[in-house]
């Protein structure tokens, strides 16, 4: 099975994953020239437009927007990108007295697949020209010629998120679909993309782009920002809208419809990617002086029989797949529940201050499956985890399929749960020879002022389970639960524990899937 690695300083929000040189824009709305500069003149913009020009995109096959580049400009190393800077006083709309500015960000380095930027005033729009107006040259770039940077990468939302009297970024969009946002006081963690499409499997995973944005300029006193996106790629073309509201939780409501050129017969709606390195709950990797690092510890599922699941994430010796079958998802997120500076120890990374992320479906999504995906790595720079939604049914070519969720980036997850949540999994050499300790923590409303300990359901397919125990935890105003493995020669075993009292479970559904190391 082919899985494709996600280096986070360079593939990850690299556009040109799968892209075919040399092939012009298409379609009449788009423009033909992206150099071109921007003039008094103005088109007129409706969403329709951009469902438009995804519909008529579907009808021939791709080509990747493209854009010649002089030889010392193709050629630029890291460090020279970074000497492309964005003029901050060019922001888009500053002084313009609304909660939001724009940067753009340049063309170069890995970042050589341009994208459309138009400004959406009034219902009409104008497209935006990457120039020495909007950036500056340091010296490490030499012989850049005339026009320089010459395109767009991506952008960059800006606003007062923090505090009054100062514009941080909370939103960016740049590489093939990718996104990341923050809430309140986080910093970037992991990303969504706009669509996935046959991750890790056979035959390599395709990566759609998001080619053209449309921004819509927000009226004064508004609390949020609407951007439009056409998505392409080899299979499919799609038409997408963002509502990104900056708070203590960023939400961003996307409502997209998709235009399959071919059958997708395995795509993945929301989704989602993250780093797991290592931490209590697997430490496949233990010469690390941090006691974990990761932006996400947990997969948390709300499926449509109102049950709360927790799947721990692990860092495997080979490539695991899961899926959890379900119908009408209520919702899913990857999550960073640890929230303790000692938790990690990294005075650089932060990682106590990453976003969950937690994916609300609008309207019913029918039958399908969350699936998540680990990947093996060595390395906190890749990100080796993802998570979406899988429709049951594949898409078909020439009929449209649309979707709409909303999305929380935020500490805590959205929901109502008066159950007891599991905060905490340990993981340890068990007493007997080849047996693996396991230690959960739970604590929740459930757990408050009860009388009576409850009890631990625990199992294990295959393998056995052995001295499982329910102690009060008062460190976490909660239980231990703590119980052994004993794999009996197995590579893999799927484990499930839950809290009962009497004929009544109080907890999520805490589920672990382990692996030979």
């Amino acid at each position: 099975m082919h899985a494709t690695r996600l280096d986070r300083r360079s593939v990850l929000m690299t556009a040109g994953a799968f892209a075919m040189l040399g092939a012009s824009m298409r379609a009449g709305a788009l423009s033909r020239a992206l150099a071109e500069p921007v003039t008094d003149s103005a088109t007129a913009f409706s969403p329709t437009l951009v469902q438009n020009i995804a519909q008529q995109l579907s009808t021939s096959e791709f080509a990747s927007p493209s854009l010649t580049l002089p030889d010392s400009f193709k050629q630029l190393s890291y460090d020279q990108f970074r000497d492309v800077r964005f003029r901050t006083e060019q922001a888009i709309w500053r002084g313009d007295k609304i909660d939001f500015e724009l940067q753009l960000l340049p063309m170069g380095w890995l970042y050589n697949t341009p994208v459309e930027v138009w400004l959406v005033d009034g219902g009409s729009a104008k497209r935006l020209k990457a120039d020495s107006n909007l950036f500056s040259l340091g010296p490490l770039i030499k012989a850049a010629g005339p026009g320089a940077p010459y395109g767009f990468s991506g952008f960059r939302v800006h606003g007062p998120i923090n505090r009054p009297d100062y514009f941080d970024e909370y939103v960016v969009f740049q590489g093939a679909s990718y996104f990341r946002a923050v809430g309140r006081g986080q910093l970037y963690g992991m990303s969504a993309r706009g669509l996935a499409i046959n991750t890790a499997r056979p035959g390599g995973e395709e990566f759609p782009l998001f080619r053209s944005f449309w921004i819509e300029k927000p009226k004064p006193g508004e609390r949020s920002i609407v951007i439009h996106a056409v998505l392409d790629s080899e299979s499919t073309t799609g038409a997408y809208r963002f509502q990104a509201e900056p708070g203590e939780a960023t939400t961003i409501d996307v409502e997209a419809t998709l235009y399959p050129r071919r059958q997708l017969t395995h795509v993945g709606i929301g989704p989602l990617t993250s780093m797991y390195l290592h931490g209590p709950g697997h430490h496949r990797i233990d010469d690390d002086f941090r006691p974990a690092v990761h932006d996400s510890d947990g997969l948390a599922i709300y499926n449509g029989n109102s049950e709360c699941i927790w799947r721990p994430l692990t860092n495997p010796r080979t490539l695991q797949t899961s899926a959890f079958l379900d119908s009408n998802v209520k919702g899913f997120g990857l999550c960073q529940r640890a929230r303790s500076f000692h938790s990690y120890e990294d005075l650089e990374a932060r990682y106590e201050r990453r976003p969950t992320v937690w994916i609300e479906p609008k309207g019913t999504w029918g039958a399908g499956y969350v699936e998540l995906i680990e990947i093996p790595t060595s390395e906190e720079i890749h990100d080796n985890i993802v998570a979406y939604w899988k429709p049951a049914k594949g898409l078909e070519p020439g009929t449209p399929f649309s979707f709409s969720y909303r999305m929380y980036w935020t500490n805590t997850l959205p929901i109502a749960w008066s159950g007891a949540s599991a905060a905490a999994t340990r993981v340890g050499r068990g007493k007997l020879e080849g047996a693996t300790k396991f230690v959960v923590d739970f604590t929740g409303p459930a757990l408050t002022g009860q009388r009576q300990m409850p009890v631990a359901v625990v199992t294990a397919y295959p393998g056995t389970v052995s001295d499982i125990s329910v102690h009060e935890n008062p460190e976490a105003n909660g239980v231990r639960v703590s119980f052994e493995l004993d794999p009996g020669g197995t590579e893999l075993s799927e484990l499930r524990l839950a809290l009962r009292l009497g004929d009544q479970q109080i907890s999520e559904t805490w589920l672990y899937r382990w692996t030979k190391s």
